[in-house]
């Protein structure tokens, strides 16, 4: 049997691994994506075997022509970066959220079996409590939390009125090659990768105390693999980190380590809608769909500054 992917975003950070991942499995790959902020050199490597549609998940029509004989729709189109939507959370939520429903109702229309959507541990706000756990009350504190916690909420309503399969992965901070530090939607660790190789200190918005759950990009792929084929996930919500919390101060130090490039940080003041802290339990997707993070913080961020080392050309 023939299995055909759908993957928005798919020229981005994390779609574009997920599309190597599935090339590699023989699934049949499209990818949408409007180039906003992905990039085809991101597919290069399974140039000649996809399926490439530059288009935009606004675009009701397109997004359920693309969807059409689809097994399995994978969901990373998104405005992801938390500044943006703070600026514009109108224009911002057309995307997440109108996007989001159009993704879904494509998918009800073309009678696909399985959905897995991009969410964020960005839900949880600044709720002093962690581990965050899914059962945890939604606290946003950015439109960006709040368009994917609306997502979140279509999704469990689609699986239950319409009877699809739509699994929700809460990302905690992403990372690994393809992020790109030059975009106002990079991360943290691309931003300090970028500072190391350039020899420049970095900023760190406030104290650095603050801490994360940094997880590798091929980690969250299998994430979304396992979700695709779980039998008992349709409409349910999973935390994807590590349960392993690493400061921002000390995010620093490593990639010192790593670089040999060891300068003092600077300091700015904390960013509007920035969590303190942020940690998964990652217990539900460890029980109900096997998941368990393979690759070690030190292995993924040595990984991860190979790769830009080796191509920080394009980043000058």
């Amino acid at each position: 049997m023939t299995r055909r992917a759908l993957v928005t975003g798919g020229a981005g950070f994390i779609g574009s691994h997920l599309v190597d991942a599935l090339v590699e499995d023989g699934w049949q790959v499209a990818v949408l994506d409007n180039l906003s902020t992905g990039r085809t050199e991101n597919l290069a490597q399974s140039h000649g075997r996809i399926e490439f549609v530059e288009g935009d998940i606004r675009d009701r029509k397109l997004v359920e022509s693309v969807a059409k004989g689809c097994t399995a729709v994978f969901h990373q189109a998104a405005v992801v970066s938390v500044p943006l939507t703070v600026q514009d959370p109108v224009g911002s939520a057309e995307v997440n959220e109108i996007g989001t429903l159009n993704v879904l109702e494509a998918c009800r229309r073309q009678k696909v079996n399985s959905v897995v959507l991009a969410s964020s541990c960005a839900v949880y706000g600044d709720d002093p409590e962690v581990p965050k756990k899914e059962d945890m009350p939604a606290r946003p504190s950015s439109p960006y939390a709040v368009q994917k916690l609306a997502g979140e909420y279509y999704a469990g309503v689609f699986s239950s009125l319409y009877g699809i399969s739509a699994v929700c992965l809460r990302y905690f901070n992403v990372y690994g090659p393809r992020q790109d530090p030059s975009s106002p939607y990079a991360g943290v660790i691309s931003i300090f990768m970028d500072r190391a190789v350039k020899k420049l200190p970095p900023t760190i918005h406030g104290d650095g105390d603050q801490y994360r759950d940094f997880i590798f990009v091929k980690d969250v792929v299998r994430a979304n693999l396992l979700a695709a084929s779980a039998t008992d996930a349709a409409g349910k919500v999973f935390n994807i980190g590590t349960g392993r919390q690493v400061t921002i101060k000390d995010l620093w130090e490593q990639f010192s380590k790593i670089s040999g490039y060891a300068a003092a940080p600077e300091y700015g003041s904390a960013r509007d809608g920035d969590i303190r802290e942020s940690l998964a339990d990652t217990g539900k997707a460890n029980g109900e769909l096997g998941f368990e993070p393979e690759v070690s913080f030190e292995d993924g961020l040595a990984a991860a500054f190979r790769w830009f080392e080796a191509m920080s050309y394009h980043y000058s």
